[in-house]
């Protein structure tokens, strides 16, 4: 169930962030979707990345740790069992910002040069700036 939760939170960002994108001026039809379609993956793959694979994969080595040590002690299963959750859980405020920074620099050296580029809209005369 969590992880419906969290991948449904992914969708709905990028749902937002296209709707965003698709509201901006372009030049033509097809800059539109070009550029609405890389705002949709490039929100996907990092909410996916940020959000659902990476902390759950830390969480569950973080709690597989805990419980390893957990189950050498004299403490019961019931016992050792909700202080690994609650390790887990006590993980999460730790790890947000170190994996988000991660993403964000693992996609911008790797996948995001490599994302097509909008044409720039014309200059308008409302634009230019004059300087006497």
């Amino acid at each position: 169930m969590n992880y419906v939760v969290s991948i449904g939170y992914v969708c709905a960002d990028a749902l937002d962030k296209s709707r965003k994108a698709y509201k901006l001026p372009y030049l033509s039809a097809t800059d539109r979707r070009q550029e609405v379609s890389t705002t949709a993956f490039d929100a996907l793959l990092w909410q996916g990345l940020a959000s659902v694979a990476i902390p759950g994969f830390t969480i569950n080595r973080v709690c597989a740790l805990s419980n390893a040590i957990l189950r050498r002690t004299t403490f019961g299963t019931p016992m050792t069992k909700a202080i690994t959750t609650i390790v887990g859980l006590s993980t999460i405020p730790f790890i947000v910002h170190p994996i988000d920074a991660f993403v964000e620099h693992a996609m911008e050296k790797t996948i995001r040069p490599y994302y097509p580029k909008p044409a720039p809209l014309p200059e308008t005369a409302a634009d230019r700036k004059i300087f006497t």
